[in-house]
């Protein structure tokens, strides 16, 4: 049975950030996501992780400027220390929060530059956040995205994220697929997961084209959720999608796989 984890940074809009915990606990949710968690204390959060039983699946390390633009910074020349810091803390995190998945994001890269360059900074960094992290137990994730919604990108293909976890060669090294953006980029959804799942650590769901609740748009999620089952993907699934509406409202389709089927 699929682990559904709720992306609190998406869903639930309709309450302040620390009220979302209790919002999606009530709809039967286990586990919770977000796309960063540092404008609150640790403790705070883990509290209320802690007062409505869930555990949290997922976050991102300090990506840089996100509000000027940034999209991370593992594979940008010259912000080493600053990836490190960012790393450090988010360890931190992420032993606080007893989360054991933490996302790097590689950031925009022009098309003029030399992607080579960007790559060996991209494969050292990551040799550097999966060898600290194996001493929290965390495993660090990469994540192929899609270049209409995230122009420049650094990595944007399945492929190209597997082999770069087998260059870096890290137990805990995993890439994080998010169907979303995969249809977008290449299709084929079925073969991919079947080919790549010993190499995946983390699995995303949204509706395509328009990012809203998965039973909208063209991929067919119960098959899908019924073939990562079959493979033995044990994980979190997170539910990384904008609402039409109201978010409890819209839950219809997740009802077979949330406790006591939802609200």
């Amino acid at each position: 049975m699929p682990r559904l984890a709720a992306n609190l940074s998406m869903m639930y809009a309709e309450h302040p950030f620390l009220e979302r915990f209790a919002a999606a606990a009530r709809d039967g949710f286990q586990g919770v996501e977000f796309l960063f968690p540092y404008d609150h204390p640790a403790a705070e959060i883990r509290a209320r992780l802690d007062s409505h039983g869930l555990a949290q699946a997922l976050f991102n390390a300090p990506p840089g400027d996100w509000a000027g633009g940034e999209r991370g910074i593992a594979a940008l020349p010259g912000r080493e220390d600053e990836f490190r810091r960012g790393l450090d803390r988010a360890l931190e995190y992420a032993m606080a929060l007893g989360n054991r998945s933490l996302h790097v994001m590689a950031g925009l890269v022009p098309a003029a530059q030399d992607r080579a360059a960007h790559r060996q900074v991209y494969l050292r960094n990551l040799e550097l956040a999966a060898r600290l992290a194996a001493t929290a137990g965390v495993t660090i994730l990469i994540e192929p995205i899609n270049p209409r919604d995230m122009p420049g990108y650094f990595l944007t293909r399945q492929d190209e994220a597997q082999a770069i976890r087998a260059e870096v060669g890290a137990d805990n090294l995993r890439v994080q697929f998010d169907c979303y953006h995969c249809q977008i980029v290449e299709g084929d959804l079925a073969v991919k997961l079947r080919r790549d799942m010993p190499g995946i650590g983390h699995i995303q769901i949204a509706g395509v084209p328009d990012r809203h609740e998965p039973d909208l748009g063209e991929l067919n999620y119960p098959y899908l959720l019924a073939l990562v089952d079959a493979l033995g993907y044990t994980g979190w699934i997170g539910c990384e999608y904008r609402p039409v509406g109201d978010t409890t409202a819209g839950l219809g389709w997740a009802s077979p796989y949330l406790a006591g089927g939802g609200r």
